[in-house]
């Protein structure tokens, strides 16, 4: 399923798909279908022109990460902190011999504050390898430095190195969880990504508090028009992502709702 997901996702995302459809109106133009090339020159362009000038990129994404209150307030008597991968780059770090850290580093921030605020909690990163060609590189070896570097006691956190999405994020932490993983856990990542995760999280028996970072929008975004070519088609392409993931692992029973909302946690 990790194989397959992999190939619909470089099939089917936006910014892939307009570039598809240029190319082939591109070739069909020099055919006798040229006629049908030109039109879907002219289709995509006016696509890529309209994700361009209006923010709906963003006004998708703002609906994903304020599913979910940030800094909510956090019980005293917490079992542990979870945090999810997807913000390093194994594969620089092992070859450049420092952490290559994204745009979503506020998931290794937040995560070494809410540490040191909750010093007798289980500490877990999970994060193996996405890609579907090289798993040699994981995720939570490339985490075990940058954690070093930045002084957390070695023996706090826990690594899972096995998962490859968020699914095996859920099932392969719960071992690391062990006799604890009925008990409450706060769960770390991107606001965005957050929705998908807590209904994973949720649906393979974790009593999770969520606690989004890294936030991409205000919350408060507002609908004016504008010509941003590069954050348009970005943030459009990774808002899809989410909201296709969410709509494919609620097909597949994966989370029992459609968009999982906010809930409160368990006495357990």
């Amino acid at each position: 399923m990790f194989v397959v997901s992999k190939i619909f996702w470089l099939i089917g995302n936006p910014a892939n798909v307009f570039v598809f459809l240029l190319m082939l109106g591109t070739l069909l133009s020099f055919t006798r279908f040229r006629r049908v090339g030109r039109r879907l020159i002219v289709f995509a362009t006016a696509i890529i022109v309209f994700f361009t000038i209006f923010p709906i990129g963003g006004w998708l994404s703002e609906h994903l990460e304020n599913r979910f209150p940030a800094n909510p307030e956090i019980p005293p008597n917490i079992a542990g902190i979870i945090v999810l991968g997807g913000t390093i780059n194994q594969h620089i770090t092992a070859t450049r011999k420092q952490p290559s850290i994204s745009n979503g580093g506020a998931r290794f921030t937040e995560f070494i504050y809410l540490a040191r605020q909750f010093p007798n909690a289980r500490l877990i990163f999970s994060g193996g390898s996405g890609s579907l060609v090289d798993q040699s590189a994981k995720e939570a070896d490339a985490a075990k430095l940058f954690f070093d570097r930045m002084g957390m006691d070695d023996g706090r956190v826990l690594y899972e190195r096995k998962s490859r999405n968020t699914l095996e994020n859920a099932e392969f932490s719960r071992a690391l969880a062990n006799e604890l993983f009925n008990q409450k856990w706060v769960l770390v990542t991107s606001a965005i990504h957050m929705p998908r995760a807590v209904g994973v999280f949720r649906n393979s028996g974790w009593n999770i508090l969520p606690y989004p970072v890294g936030h991409l929008t205000d919350g408060n975004t507002s609908f004016q028009v504008g010509f941003h070519a590069l954050t348009g088609l970005t943030s459009m392409n990774r808002s899809a992502r989410e909201w296709l993931g969410l709509l494919v692992y609620w097909m597949l029973g994966r989370t029992d709702t459609f968009f999982p909302a906010p809930g409160r946690l368990s006495d357990n």
